[in-house]
Formats: C-alpha cells, sequence, structure tokens
C-alpha cells in the first residue's frame, strides 16, 4: 500500500484532531427501533445529516470509518472505499482519496451516503449541492469520540443495536485489560514514534489518551507545551536520548520498515533504557494511526509490553 511521508503523516493526523472541535456533529437524541436494522427505524438524524431509509450504496473515505461499518455490519452496505481503507480485506478499495477527494469522482459512484474524516477543499459542501448526504467523522481525541462515532455510523446505516454492543464490548475490554496494571511509586516514560524523522504525539491528543490511561507518562508532552503544533511535534535525537524513555514504541514499521534494530543502531541511542532493556515495541501502522475498534488491540499491546517491567 501506498504510505504517506511520516511529515504528510504527522501533518494529517494534526489536521484531523484539529477539526475534531469544529466539525464534530452532536447525535440527535432520536434513537431507532430496537434491533437497529430495520426499515421502521428510519428516518434519522444525525447532526445535520437526515436519511430517509437505510443507505444502501455507502462511499467511506476515512479508513478508520471503513473499520468501523464493517465492524457494526454494515459492510454489505458499503459499495466504495477509499484507496488507504485496508482493513478488513474484503471492503471495496479503489482509487477514490480522502486526501484529496474530488466530488465529481464521489458522486460517480452514485452514493446514498459520504463518510468523510476531514472537510478537505469544502467537499461536504460541494457535496451537499449535489444531494448526497454527507457525515464527518473527525479523527478522535478521546475514546469518547470512538464511541460516538460508531454510534452514529449505527443510527444512520441502521445497526444501531451492533454499534451499542460493539461499544459495550470495546469499554469491557479495555477494562478488563487496564484493571490490574501494577501500582508505580515512579510512571514509566515513552516515546511514540510517527515516522523516522522523530515526529510523535503528547499526552492530549488520542494516541496519547491511550498511553495516559495505562499510565505512562510521555516525553513529547514539553515540545508542544502551548499546543502550537496540535499535538503533533517533531523532536530531536538530542531530546529523546535526554529524555531517557523506558518505551520506544514505533508505529512506522509498514511505511518506513523501522524496528527495534534499525532504533539500536541509531547514533547515541545505544545508551537509552529503551534500548538497553529491549523495550522497543513494533506496531502495526494502521492500528496505531486510526481510532476505530482495533484500538483494543493497541491497549494490549502497551499493556502487554509494560506489564513486563517490574513494579
Amino acid at each position: 500500500m501506498s504510505r504517506r511521508t511520516p511529515r504528510l503523516f504527522a501533518a494529517a493526523l494534526a489536521a484531523g484532531a484539529l477539526l475534531l472541535g469544529g466539525c464534530a456533529e452532536q447525535a440527535s437524541t432520536d434513537t431507532p427501533a430496537a434491533g437497529g436494522s430495520t426499515a421502521a427505524a428510519f428516518p434519522v438524524t444525525v447532526g445535520k445529516v437526515t436519511l430517509e431509509k437505510r443507505p444502501e450504496k455507502i462511499v467511506s473515505l476515512s479508513p478508520t470509518a471503513t473499520e468501523m461499518l464493517f465492524a457494526i455490519g454494515a459492510g454489505k452496505q458499503v459499495t466504495a472505499v477509499d484507496d488507504q481503507s485496508n482493513y478488513p480485506p474484503e471492503a471495496p478499495k479503489t482509487d477514490l482519496s480522502g486526501y484529496q477527494p474530488n466530488a465529481e469522482a464521489i458522486a460517480g459512484r452514485n452514493p446514498d451516503l459520504v463518510v468523510l474524516a476531514n472537510d478537505t477543499n469544502k467537499i461536504v459542501d460541494q457535496l451537499t449541492r449535489l444531494k448526497i448526504p454527507v457525515l464527518l467523522s473527525p479523527a478522535a481525541t478521546t475514546l469518547d469520540d470512538t464511541y460516538q462515532e460508531l454510534s452514529d455510523l449505527g443510527k444512520l446505516t441502521g445497526h444501531q443495536a451492533e454499534a451499542d454492543a460493539l461499544t459495550t464490548k470495546m469499554k469491557d475490554d479495555i477494562a478488563s485489560l487496564t484493571k490490574d496494571l501494577p501500582k508505580r511509586t515512579t510512571k514509566l516514560t515513552y516515546y511514540h514514534e510517527l515516522g523516522p524523522e522523530l515526529y510523535s504525539v503528547t499526552s492530549k491528543t488520542f494516541l496519547g489518551s491511550i498511553y495516559a490511561l495505562v499510565g505512562l507518562e510521555n516525553i513529547a508532552d514539553p515540545a508542544d507545551a502551548d499546543g502550537k503544533k496540535g499535538g503533533y511535534p517533531q523532536l530531536s535525537q538530542e531530546v529523546i536520548v535526554k529524555a531517557n524513555p523506558d518505551f520506544v514504541f514505533l508505529a512506522d514499521t509498514k511505511c518506513c520498515q523501522q524496528n527495534p534494530d534499525t532504533v539500536k543502531a541509531r547514533s547515541g541511542w545505544a545508551g537509552i533504557t529503551a534500548v538497553k532493556q529491549n523495550q522497543i515495541i513494533a506496531l502495526d501502522d494502521d492500528i496505531a494511526s486510526r481510532w476505530g475498534p482495533r484500538v483494543v488491540d493497541l491497549v494490549r499491546a502497551i499493556v502487554d509490553a509494560t506489564a513486563k517491567v517490574p513494579a
């Protein structure tokens, strides 16, 4: 799969996070009928989007939304996804772009619902003028945002019950994973790497909130104390080495072929605790860059890694 450069990747993540505050829509208080998949549940309204009947030609231009739609049982209603939606494997991948969406190309798919993560080039207005319903599901900054987006998608697709069940399972799984975390007098520290250019995340991002949930301290926080970098600062090797993190989590294993060996080979990194203790954790780039159902797998990977360190 083609990947963005680390710089563009970080910029896109930051843009998504910044858009959240201005673009997230609140769900209507109307709830569909029990079971969530019958015609009686419609019409439904989420934010500014009202659907008179269940959508059967959904176009998803967000890899996270694609994962959510399939996870709640709406996969058969999805007729096209963007070129970055690689999970689940059966998703109908196309050459449509979620980064630079083209209204004409999208309209050519004759969708009855389009799901987007970003309003790039005012694509929402363009599609609205074409009478195409659009749901904006921007980058989450908390797990509650993820649960809300699942609920919104469940409601609009006629799968509210399935979305609610998935949310409950995610909450239960995460609670189970984190309930017996060791009590530490001093928090373990970490560095999360988006790319070899050393872009990272702060605790104010979605990823940062996941690490905080596991009780870890972020060495990148001082690099964006004023928030002007949107939670995605670029660190220097000197800053990382001086911070001496207990863990290095790599979210650039697919895009940039980074692994524990490449990190160990970096000049000056041999003395970092994470290197000395073999605590360099290779993550799945996709799981670590999306805020959908597989966030449970991310929590599990972090918990499993840190649990090996004595309290």
